[in-house]
């Protein structure tokens, strides 16, 4: 007999790269990283205070990027492990 399972729900990479280019962090949150995406908005929030110093300048624009970077791969490993433990093998139909 087959038990019910509850419906799985994979995140979308791009929708988590979008939401971290528009609000550092967010797309974090939107993958489930609570705390990474906090410590994300506090290091961004931190880095545009270093602008005065102009240090700003560099790390501002390598943390946005970066945080773009790692929702969007973030995701995709979330859809891997996700697929993984449901018995399927992600890529292959």
């Amino acid at each position: 007999m087959n038990q019910p399972t509850s419906p799985v729900f994979y995140k979308n990479p791009g929708l988590a790269a979008v939401f971290s280019f528009f609000y550092m962090g967010l797309g974090q949150i939107y993958n489930g990283q609570l705390h990474k995406g906090i410590a994300f908005l506090i290091a961004y929030s931190i880095s545009w205070l270093l602008m005065f110093l102009l240090i700003g300048l560099l790390t501002t624009p390598i943390l946005w990027i970066y945080g773009i970077y790692d929702a969007y791969k973030s995701a995709e490993k979330i859809n891997v492990d996700i697929a993984r433990s449901a018995g399927n093998r992600p890529g292959v139909n």
